[in-house]
């Protein structure tokens, strides 16, 4: 049996958070900004690590495939070839892209890159959730 709770409570999190970024008061000191900012990555990076282990789980455990990879980007050519995706492959690379230059570089351009994605992934990551789990998102 496939455990999704680590999943669902990253993804829960990683939502909360990125609602926070999104109504940011201006008036803030820009060190709590960047704060919350690095948080909302921290919590992606969290959330996104669970994700394509559940999945890799997912693959194995309920669909019996054999040959599963062990990292993300074949991982989920592996998923979209077994249309457990509703948003494009080329999506899920991206955000695959995102963690990797994210890891230790919160700052400039890579942060905003990633900060961008995020809406996205979310959703993406909740319509995920709920294919595998076949639970509402809540």
């Amino acid at each position: 049996m496939i455990d999704y709770d680590n999943f669902q409570k990253s993804l829960k999190r990683l939502e909360q958070q990125y609602k926070n970024y999104r109504a940011l008061d201006e008036s803030l000191p820009d060190v709590t900004q960047e704060a919350i900012a690095e948080s909302v990555i921290q919590r992606f990076e969290t959330c996104y690590d669970c994700l394509w282990k559940v999945l890799k789980r997912y693959l194995i455990e309920k669909l019996g495939l054999a040959d599963v990879p062990n990292s993300p980007k074949p991982l989920f050519r592996l998923a979209s070839e077994n249309d457990l995706f509703a948003s494009p492959l080329e999506e899920w690379l991206r955000y695959a892209d995102a963690r990797v230059n994210t890891a230790h570089d919160y700052s400039g351009e890579k942060a905003q890159a990633c900060l961008e994605l995020m809406g996205d992934f979310i959703h993406d990551a909740i319509n995920l959730y709920q294919t595998m789990s076949g639970e509402a998102w809540e």
